[in-house]
């Protein structure tokens, strides 16, 4: 019998919805990575292989609030990011995680920041 980790378990879950989402210039893939620590998102346009906008908790808007006003905060960052190089739609990627907690409250910040998916 094989044990499986939840990073393990969660990389398998990344792998299957990777499967089926990818980004393009007009319509990039929002990619979510959450720690411990924090909440890092970005647009992706897979096709070229860039990062067209990118939003990370270490930055000084974001440091001294809390997890789920974080997360509800880089959303709207990384809308307005988007907004600036023109992106109004986007691929909503949760990289593994449940549609929950803290990468629910991102894509309601990038929604209420006018990012459209």
């Amino acid at each position: 019998m094989t044990v499986t980790t939840k990073g393990q378990q969660r990389l398998r879950r990344r792998r299957r919805v990777r499967a089926r989402v990818s980004g393009t210039a007009e319509r990039p893939r929002l990619s979510v990575f959450r720690s411990n620590r924090g909440i890092f998102a970005q647009l992706i346009d897979d096709t070229k292989g860039h990062t067209v906008a990118a939003v990370n908790w270490i930055e000084p808007d974001l440091r001294k609030i809390t997890a789920s006003d974080q997360a509800k905060k880089a959303g709207e960052l990384l809308a307005e990011r988007a907004k600036a190089a023109g992106v109004e739609t986007c691929v909503f990627d949760r990289g593994g995680y449940q549609y929950h907690g803290r990468v629910k409250a991102l894509a309601e910040g990038a929604r209420e920041g006018g990012l459209a998916f």
